[in-house]
Order: structure tokens, then sequence, then C-alpha cells
């Protein structure tokens, strides 16, 4: 999944009562994501710029809870996200090879090794109020670039794994910090909290 974000939180009171309202909620999509700071994130960012010029710049990210729409309030999501995560200790992924998953999508990421644990967090996620009838089986990755067609991925996917190759860079990722995002416009999304793993959530 690749997905545009505003790195921008929103002030909110610490009651939480503005999540309670939105009115066309049931129309947004939300989804849980772990951005990847570090040199692999670089390397993504940088090969996605020069695989799809065209397209916008793009946080790497780590996706646990793919897009979705809710039944509840926001309110009611993040309640569910404080108590789950709240129980789950950080932990470290690996990532793997270069993949792809022409032809389903022209999608090129980098497959993450080991996946149990994101297996396993997205599955207690995929619950209560966050509970959703995925499109696709999840599988943990980290994308690169979803190219206009297959062609073009699997022309990107050659490039890539060739890079990918000669990174001399660490491919361990720990994952602590989450963060809920919404989309706002059409692949347009905006941080709304971030989520530790392992504690509450953040105050806002």
């Amino acid at each position: 999944m690749l997905l545009l974000f505003v790195r921008d939180f929103r002030k909110m009171s610490s009651d939480r009562r503005a999540y309670n309202f939105l009115p066309d909620m049931q129309h947004r999509r939300y989804a849980l994501v772990a951005y990847v700071k570090n040199a692999a994130g670089d390397f993504v960012e940088n090969l996605r710029r020069e695989l799809h010029p065209e397209s916008p710049h793009l946080p790497a990210h780590l996706t646990i809870l793919p897009p979705r729409t809710l039944r509840v309030t926001e309110n009611a999501a993040l309640r569910t996200l404080e108590r789950i995560c709240g129980q789950s200790e950080p932990f470290e992924i690996n990532l793997g090879g270069v993949e792809t998953f022409c032809p389903i999508t022209p999608t090129v990421y980098i497959r993450v090794e080991g996946a149990a644990r994101m297996c396993e967090l997205h599955q207690q996620l995929n619950t209560e109020a966050l509970a959703y009838e995925e499109e696709w089986p999840y599988i943990p990755h980290l994308t690169i670039a979803k190219m206009g067609g297959e062609e073009t991925a699997r022309s990107a996917f050659r490039v890539a794994a060739e890079r990918w190759e000669h990174y001399s860079g660490s491919r361990r990722i720990l994952l602590e910090k989450l963060t809920f995002v919404r989309e706002d416009e059409q692949n347009c999304w905006v941080d709304i909290a971030p989520v530790q793993l392992g504690q509450r959530l953040v105050s806002r």
C-alpha cells in the first residue's frame, strides 16, 4: 500500500471529544502505519523519486492496518488502539528481498522477513472498533512504488532489486511508534495520533 501523507498533527483537546463527530465518517478511511525514518526509509524514498518521478513525495512506511472505514467514532477506534497496542511490546523486523505484486497490482516492494509479530499485531487490531474485511491478504512489506502498469512495474522491479542488493545500510527496523492516519482527500492522508507500543497513546 502506498499512501500520500500530510505530516501535521492537529491540535486536539485532551478529553478527545473532538473525535466524536465527523459528518462523513462513514466514507472516510483510516489506517495504522509505522513510518520508516532511517537509512532504509531514505533509500526507498529516493528510489521512488527515480522510478516514479511524477509521484508526489511520500514518506516510507510499513502498514499495520490497511485502509478501512469505521463504524464507530475516532475516539472509540483510538481507545481500541490504546488498549491493544499498550499490551504489545516494541519489536524489530528485518527487510528481505525486493518483490512485486504483479500481475495483481503493479507494486514493487521490499518483503518483511520473519513477519510473525507484524501479522500477530495486525490480527489483534483487526477487531472490535477496527474490524474490517480487507480486500487482500495481509502481507507485511515496505512499498517502493506503485507503477502505472505491469510492464513498468517489472522494469522497476529489476532496477530496485539491483539497487537493494548493493544497499549497505541496516535492514533492521524497530517498531515502537505507530501513527493512526485518516484520508481527508483521495489518496491524501493526515496524521491523527501517534501510538506507542507498550504504553498509552501519547497525550494530545
